[in-house]
């Protein structure tokens, strides 16, 4: 386990440092010359043209660093998403798989509990770190020491319940992600707002220019930060749904496939 969480952390760190470089280089080679662009055209249109309707542009929608930090924040939740998915998936995969190899009919006595229990630690030492492996070798060393088969319903319980607790706090990274979104959209809102203000002065004499893109700053932050946040959600819950399904679809399986089969003399 100690293992698993030291590769998720190195993989968290270099997916945010990749995150911010790529997003970064996007930014400046893509999205805010092509904004500039764009904004300068829009600006000598009006001029020429006092009844000109402004256009709407994409790459104005996403050219500020509110926007920026947002959108490295949501790619980042994406990949530590993605990270747990896949885990999560490689541990289902173990539910279709006939661990402890016994018969319909057959039995397990609490003197063949040692038995059983190593065809589980024979496993390859990334399956042993499962979850549905780490249920299984608990119960069958419980019902060895203490021969009670409600003992070992308690203890294979118990292992999932564990887990679940600790796969919901692993999660407290992206829900935090999730707050911090809108909360720098905010913050872009707030910037916007100030320097709108800040230009007022220049609206009395005439030109709004200024104030314009400024209010565009506060309304495309709080759009954009809003819009990320929502489809993030989406995904944490779906994540959460697939950990939550492997808890119980494993405490089914070791029912189904150990504890029934268990028999006390």
């Amino acid at each position: 386990m100690r293992r698993s969480f030291q590769a998720e952390f190195v993989f968290q760190v270099f997916a945010l440092i990749i995150t911010i470089i790529v997003i970064h280089a996007t930014y400046v080679a893509v999205i805010r010359p092509n904004a500039n662009a764009f904004l300068d055209e829009q600006v000598a249109a009006q001029r020429a043209n006092p009844d000109f309707l402004p256009e709407r542009s994409f790459y104005v929608l996403l050219r500020d660093f509110e926007q920026e930090a947002c959108l490295v924040l949501m790619f980042w939740a994406f990949a530590i998403l993605g990270y747990k998915a896949l885990a999560t998936g490689r541990q289902r995969g173990l539910l279709d798989k006939d661990l402890i190899l016994l018969g319909e009919d057959m039995r397990i006595l609490p003197g063949d509990a040692r038995d059983v229990a190593r065809r589980v630690e024979s496993l390859p030492e990334g399956e042993r770190d499962a979850l549905l492996p780490r249920v299984l070798e608990t119960a069958l060393r419980r019902f060895e020491a203490t021969q009670n088969i409600q003992d070992v319903a308690t203890a294979a319980r118990e292992v999932c319940e564990s887990e679940s607790e600790r796969l919901e706090s692993e999660l407290s990274i992206i829900r935090y992600i999730a707050w911090a979104i809108p909360s720098v959209g905010f913050i872009g809102t707030v910037r916007g707002i100030g320097d709108a203000l800040g230009l007022a002065y220049k609206a009395v004499e005439g030109d709004i220019t200024g104030v314009t893109q400024a209010l565009g700053v506060a309304f495309n932050s709080t759009f954009i930060a809003l819009v990320i946040s929502i489809v993030l959600m989406f995904f944490v819950h779906q994540v959460q749904l697939m950990q939550e399904r492997l808890v119980l679809d494993t405490e089914a399986y070791a029912d189904r496939y150990l504890i029934r089969h268990l028999q006390t003399p």
